[in-house]
């Protein structure tokens, strides 16, 4: 196994690993290393089935199975922990969830209590040169905040948004609102202690619809505003451009993702698995 790291803020490349095949325990534990320290991996050139990826995935904890998407369907009844994601249809109907539009910078289901420790996606189709998925540090974005807006967000508790994906889309059974204070979701500190590693993070979800507790809706938009524009700087990302056949693991609470979208006419199919949460946020 060779780690090669991207040089950048965060990410890198592991070669020479089969993961089809059964994972050594030293295995396992030089991927944890390599994950800790780069939140973000890349595993090009594999070769994987469905039951391939749910058991890779369970190397790393239990997986939770996908939340009711906007459609009310269920994408891969013959392997629940799989997520589906894709923009092809099939007579008319969607076969998987986020479609071929921008999915916004976010962490995964962080309304949630207890978010998930981690998401892992593996391509099956993808468009050339488009649809890639971008990564932010956010350890590293707290660690180099201005001293002032270090200030102001101290002790601050943010409501994050359980109403919508990051398509945009409402979820079944949720209504629009229009006052961000009335947000539904759990509410976490908007900095993070690992309890693991005493390092702190930026925990910021998703910046729609998102609040600050106790703050006029007024001054909450405007704060908000201000850290997303420090925590989304180029400085702190890496951006994986896909191949078929890729698997990337990520750290949720370390990291925002997002996506870009791409044109409609071509494919993007995409399985994904999520490692249940362990760890429920505080200052």
């Amino acid at each position: 196994m060779e780690i090669l790291k991207s040089g950048l803020a965060l990410g890198a490349e592991v070669k020479d690993l089969d993961l089809k095949k059964d994972l050594s325990n030293i295995d396992i534990k030089n991927i944890n290393e390599a994950w800790d320290e780069n939140l973000v991996l890349v595993f090009k050139n594999q070769n994987l089935s469905d039951p391939d990826l749910i058991k890779f995935s369970k190397n790393f904890g239990n997986l939770d199975l996908p939340n009711t998407n906007p459609y009310g369907i269920n994408f891969s009844p013959e392997y629940p922990e799989i997520n589906v994601i894709s923009n092809v249809k099939k007579k008319g109907k969607p076969t998987g969830i986020l479609g071929d539009g921008e999915a916004t910078w976010h962490a995964d289901m962080t309304y949630q209590d207890i978010p998930p420790k981690a998401a892992i996606l593996y391509s099956l189709e993808v468009p050339k040169d488009q649809g890639d998925t971008h990564f932010a540090n956010m350890i590293a974005a707290y660690e180099d905040i201005p001293q002032n807006l270090k200030q102001k967000i101290e002790n601050k508790t943010l409501i994050h948004d359980s109403s919508h994906n990051s398509a945009g889309q409402l979820r079944k059974g949720f209504e629009e609102i229009s006052d961000p204070s009335q947000t539904p979701g759990a509410k976490h500190p908007i900095v993070f202690k690992d309890p693991g590693t005493g390092k702190k993070s930026l925990f910021i979800g998703r910046r729609p619809y998102a609040y600050i507790l106790g703050m006029k809706v007024s001054e909450s938009e405007k704060l908000l505003d201000e850290v997303w524009a420090h925590a989304t700087q180029k400085k702190y990302t890496w951006k994986q451009r896909w191949k078929p056949n890729e698997l990337l693991m990520w750290k949720n609470l370390f990291v925002l993702h997002k996506r870009d979208s791409f044109d409609p006419n071509t494919r993007r199919v995409m399985h994904r698995t999520q490692v249940t949460g362990e760890t429920r946020i505080s200052a």
